[in-house]
C-alpha cells in the first residue's frame, strides 16, 4: 500500500507517491490537461491508483497567507470531492503554502534552465505535499 500526493494547478496535476513502507517519495508523473478540465485530469489520475494500491490521497490545499481560503482553495476543494465520488480512499487535504515557491527554489539551486524547471516543478510540489503528510502522519502516531 502506498501514498500519493498531488498538487493541482490550472492546467496541471503533478502526482509524487511513497514506496511500499511510506518512507521514500518521489515525483510520479504530471498529467496536463486542458485548461481547468479536471475531469480529464482525475480519468488520468484514476489510472494510476489501483495499478500501485494507493491507501491514500494527500491533496494541497492552497490557503492564503493569512490562513483564509481563497479561489485555488475552492479549487481544491472541489477536486476533493470529484475524486472522492470516484474512488473509496481517504483524501487529506494537507496545506500547500509556500509548496511551489520550495520547489522552485530547490530547482534553482540544482541549476535547472527555466525550460526543464516548468517541466518538472508541479511533480516536484506534489512531493513536498507528500513529504508533509507523511510527517503529519508521524506525529499523529507519536
Amino acid at each position: 500500500m502506498r501514498y500519493l500526493g498531488l498538487d493541482l494547478g490550472t492546467k496541471t496535476l503533478g502526482v509524487a507517491i511513497t514506496d511500499k513502507t511510506k518512507t521514500v517519495v518521489r515525483p510520479l508523473k504530471v498529467i496536463r490537461f486542458k485548461d481547468s478540465s479536471y475531469e480529464a485530469a482525475l480519468e488520468e489520475l484514476l489510472k494510476l491508483i489501483a495499478p500501485y494500491d494507493i491507501e491514500k490521497i494527500a491533496l494541497g490545499l492552497p490557503k492564503n497567507m493569512d490562513n483564509s481560503l481563497g479561489f485555488a482553495s475552492k479549487r481544491s476543494l472541489d477536486f476533493q470531492k470529484l475524486l472522492a465520488s470516484k474512488v473509496n480512499i481517504p483524501i487529506v487535504l494537507v496545506d500547500e503554502r509556500l509548496t511551489t515557491l520550495e520547489a522552485e527554489n530547490l530547482l534553482l539551486d540544482a541549476d535547472l534552465s527555466r525550460n526543464k524547471r516548468k517541466k518538472v516543478i508541479d511533480g516536484l510540489a506534489a512531493e513536498i505535499i507528500l513529504e508533509t503528510f507523511i510527517k503529519m502522519e508521524e506525529h499523529k502516531n507519536e
